[in-house]
């Protein structure tokens, strides 16, 4: 290739101008986040198969699960995923007071879900059965209370979303928040269903 011809190229793609889908890359680096979060909480599924049934002469999920309370929790986290859909239909049609009021349930139902699983870690520890007391509380302590901090980011993160949105309305920017913290707020309902099953009813089977 001659000089002449990288100068004519070189003139071309400074002037031709090369448009992107604003926010794409937001959104595919969301995406390669809540797959790296996936294969976390693999793992520590992984963990909890393999040290679930180490006891050590401690007590076992039938002596400290309450199956009525943990069900009761898992409806606030379920309730929190449909509010958090309300708001997304509100934020759709513009509707900015519609949307902060949705994402404000969204919000009592994320605190009530955090408020029983601490709960239920003061009435576990309280009782003897820390994390340390055996391999299947340790493995226990640390999925549970892993998810329990990524619901607690999500609260902070709403907090602050609602916020922005009360000071500059439902612009383009809020709404990609909005939708990556949607995606990120259904992830972790998906990841407590797993929870729900693997850990509390097949402890109690």
């Amino acid at each position: 290739m001659n000089t002449a011809t990288q100068d004519s190229m070189s003139r071309y793609w400074e002037l031709e101008p090369h448009h992107h889908p604003e926010g794409a890359s937001t959104s595919i680096g969301f995406w390669v986040y809540l797959m790296s979060d996936c294969l976390m909480f693999a793992v520590l599924f992984a963990v909890f198969g393999v040290l679930g049934s180490s006891y050590a002469a401690g007590p076992g999920p039938k002596d400290l699960f309450d199956l009525e309370l943990v069900a009761v929790n898992t409806a606030m986290l379920l309730l929190s995923s449909i509010t958090f859909g309300f708001a997304m239909l509100a934020m759709a049609k513009g509707n900015q007071s519609g949307t902060l009021r949705w994402l404000a349930v969204t919000l009592f139902f994320g605190l009530c879900f955090l408020a029983i699983e601490l709960y239920e870690f003061h009435h576990m520890i309280h009782v003897g059965a820390g994390p340390q007391r055996s391999g299947f509380l340790s493995a226990f302590f640390t999925l549970v209370g892993t998810h329990g901090l990524h619901v607690t980011f999500g609260s902070i993160w709403l907090v602050t979303l609602m916020m922005q949105i009360t000071r500059k309305g439902l612009i383009p920017a809020n709404q990609r928040r909005m939708t990556c913290l949607s995606m990120f707020w259904h992830f972790l309902d998906v990841i407590w269903i797993g929870v729900f099953t693997f850990v509390y009813l097949l402890g109690m089977i």
